[in-house]
């Protein structure tokens, strides 16, 4: 995914790499080239501007072609040149009144046309939004498979409209059979089973990968790293998410770990014999009340035939409890039933039963909802109802739909029969989850629900020599289906920070999530780790880097700006609704990121792009920038480590003209690249810079221009802070692709 990071709450900027189009363009192609060496396509995604969750199938995005150019068909551009990708996936959403799976101008005219691109184009799942259009326009596949929209018979018609041509039809079928041909599918035909591989190499590469990719943004008095030697003999606090593992964001980009290491089991692995650990919760992070199952938690639950879990029944579209089911299925683990990746559900009336016997008594939380019509009965009395569809399918789809709570008094030692009566969706809006009933129920009890988790946690923290607090965003907070709804982190994170900052002045915060957040607490603490989703080994690699085995080499790929409204973006996000449809504008056009703090005062910044601080520390020296021929730089800078451990510097060059118009921005990113040095170590790192990388688009002329005149070359530590400017006179370039 290499759509931009153009709103802090963006849904699913997790899954993409950057706000900068020449950072995430090179990255994925390196990841292309990786992916592909090994005979795998890769497949970009999503082809474009899908920088938004909120009516994600349906928004129309006005954006200029200039900022289209520059910022959001760029990343692309730069990975389909450079990387070649096998197959392209189309966006939901609309461009300029079209839809993207259907837009001709940029499925030919662009990308195939302008770019050279040969492969293939598959739509988004459920997102084919046409026939005859679409397949002129260049879409090869409607996904996923069988079709839903370009039917057989669809397509016939179409032809026999002479709204096709069989010639068009040859083309898409031609590059299908080109893409199978490229997998190795004729020769070898067989589709293996897929399988789970977890090699210790495996393990050591997510580790590595995980820590290095952590960012340093705070380190008073030099608290971390906690080597051994610092906290032999000390209590430490950890509070928050620390028996947790944050290792992904939710929907189709979580997967099945092989496990989730915790920091709690990695910090006791790393310092367990030197300190003594306690713990706090300190949150209700929990988005949705938890299923209930058969581990006894909060009570027992058996099914109709006296075993230990549900029973899950399914009857025909109008079947109710009493009718004969279709199928039955006894011991099942909870109070849930997805649809996703069966058929089973498909237009069939649900029933989830099970005999409840509360672990103690009291006026117990319920939470409920069902794609299709949902009833929840606690002994034949209803005490949920949900009359028609959910109001958010695509939150439904991905366990992200805020559910309605209510209460109901439950007595230890009595049994309750519990039943969750749920019908299929019939005109959701949502092709993909027609007719498949899919069902949740969550359970809390009150003493868990009501409990005074900050206070404990402050009285932790405060007989603690120093707390960790672990924050951040689990896989239903931060998730595909829904963008964020606030820029505030959920649960009041943020005064479970202030209390216990204010227990105990020692406190370190490490933040689990994929987007920027408000940090009001930012001067309360003593250091700051932003550590991502680091994936299984999330645990390991937050604990190398808290006890310096791992020096912290990551550099903030986005800004992370003080409030939401100084995003450039703000005021228009996610857009307004006219005449029923949301519409949004990217009025900022091109000043997206950086490129827009650049303009106005840095205090509207917690932390700038390219940012990260390190355990050692870094001298440039002899920076230059030499003309290569008529649009090529040459750029050399020599880097020594002169601090006590060894490190990772990130090399930053940005250029822009010296004196920049309004309509253009200061500077942009042009080159960048890492290298590790010893203690004492000196290097010398060459890089080379394309006029083209900092050229803007004339939609006038419909050409990329470099203008003549002075341009600065920036050396620098981060967006924000410079470290040496070179001047050259560049003369006037001009691109037509």
């Amino acid at each position: 995914t290499v759509c931009i990071h153009r709103h802090p709450l963006g849904g699913r900027n997790f899954e993409s790499y950057s706000e900068d189009p020449f950072l995430a363009g090179k990255l994925a192609a390196e990841m292309i080239t990786g992916c592909q060496g090994l005979g795998v396509s890769a497949t970009i995604k999503h082809f474009v501007a899908n920088e938004q969750e909120t009516a994600r199938t349906t928004v129309d995005e006005t954006i200029s072609e200039r900022a289209l150019r520059e910022i959001y068909l760029r990343p692309f551009e730069i990975a389909v040149k450079e990387a070649k990708p096998w197959a392209v996936m189309s966006a939901y959403n609309l461009v300029n009144g079209v839809h993207c799976d259907s837009s001709e101008w940029l499925l030919q005219e662009v990308l195939r046309g302008e770019w050279g691109w040969k492969g293939l184009v598959m739509s988004d799942w459920g997102g084919t939004n046409s026939v005859a259009e679409g397949i002129k326009a260049g879409l090869d596949i409607e996904m996923p498979g069988p079709p839903r929209i370009r039917k057989p018979s669809a397509v016939l018609a179409a032809v026999e409209k002479g709204e096709l041509t069989e010639d068009v039809i040859d083309e898409r079928v031609r590059t299908i059979l080109e893409w199978t041909e490229q997998l190795n599918g004729f020769r070898d035909p067989t589709i293996t089973v897929e399988k789970a591989i977890d090699r210790p190499e495996h393990r050591a590469l997510i580790r590595d990968a995980g820590a290095r990719g952590i960012v340093l943004l705070k380190n008073e008095g030099g608290i971390l790293p906690l080597t051994k030697e610092k906290v032999r003999g000390k209590k430490i606090a950890l509070i928050g998410y620390a028996k947790d593992g944050l290792a992904h964001g939710g929907g189709s980009a979580s997967v099945n770990a092989h496990y989730r290491l915790p920091p709690w089991d990695a910090l006791h692995a790393a310092l367990g014999e030197e300190v003594e650990f306690t713990y706090a919760k300190g949150a209700h992070k929990e988005r949705l009340l938890p299923p209930i199952s058969a581990d006894g938690r909060v009570g027992k639950i058996v099914g109709l035939d006296g075993q230990p879990g549900f029973s899950r029944l399914f009857y025909d579209f109008h079947g109710q409890a009493g009718d004969e089911p279709v199928s039955v299925l006894h011991s099942y683990p909870n109070s849930a039933y997805s649809p996703l990746g069966s058929q089973e559900s498909m237009w069939k009336t649900l029933d989830i039963v099970g005999d409840f016997t509360p672990a103690e008594s009291g006026t117990h939380y319920i939470a409920c909802s069902g794609i299709g019509p949902t009833q929840v009965f606690v002994d034949d009395e209803v005490v949920f109802e949900q009359t028609g569809n959910c109001a958010d399918p695509m939150g439904a789809l991905f366990l992200a739909a805020n559910e309605p709570e209510i209460k109901h008094a439950f007595e230890a030692g009595r049994t309750y029969r519990l039943r969750i009566h749920s019908k299929p969706p019939t005109k959701i809006g949502l092709e993909i989850l027609e007719g498949r009933t899919g069902v949740r129920m969550g359970f809390a009890l009150e003493s868990d629900h009501d409990a005074d988790l900050q206070g404990e946690a402050a009285k932790v923290a405060a007989a603690a020599d120093l707390a960790i607090v672990f924050t951040g965003h689990d896989p239903q907070w931060e998730t595909e289906g829904r963008d964020q709804e606030s820029f505030h982190l959920p649960c009041d994170q943020d005064g479970l920070i202030e209390v216990v900052a204010k227990a105990n002045k020692n406190t370190i915060v490490v933040n689990s999530t994929g987007v920027a957040v408000a940090m009001p607490w930012l001067g309360n603490i003593s250091a700051l780790a932003q550590s991502w989703f680091p994936g299984q080994e999330c645990g390991n690699a937050i604990a190398d880097v808290l006890t310096g085995a791992v020096n912290p080499e990551g550099k903030l790929p986005v800004s992370f700006p003080a409030r939401v409204e100084d995003a450039p973006a703000h005021g228009n996000f996610p857009g307004e609704r006219v005449d029923g449809q949301l519409r949004v504008t990217y009025e900022e056009g091109v000043f997206v990121g950086y490129r827009h703090y650049d303009r106005v005062e840095m205090s509207n910044v917690n932390f700038s792009f390219g940012f990260g601080l390190s355990y050692t520390t870094f001298e440039y020296a002899n920076f230059a920038v030499a003309k290569k021929g008529g649009d090529q730089f040459d750029v050399t800078v020599d880097v020594t480590n002169i601090g006590k451990l060894e490190g990772g510097a990130v090399v930053q060059v940005y250029a822009g003209k010296a004196a920049p118009s309004l309509d253009t921005p200061v500077k942009v990113l042009v080159a960048f690249d890492k290298v590790r040095l010893a203690p004492d170590e000196t290097t010398s790192v060459q890089l080379s810079v394309a006029a083209k990388d900092f050229a803007s688009f004339d939609e006038a002329r419909r050409e990329w221009v470099v203008e003549a005149g002075e341009y600065s070359f920036t050396l620098g530590e981060s967006a924000a802070e410079a470290i040496s400017v070179v001047s050259l006179a560049v003369d006037r370039l001009t691109y037509q692709r």
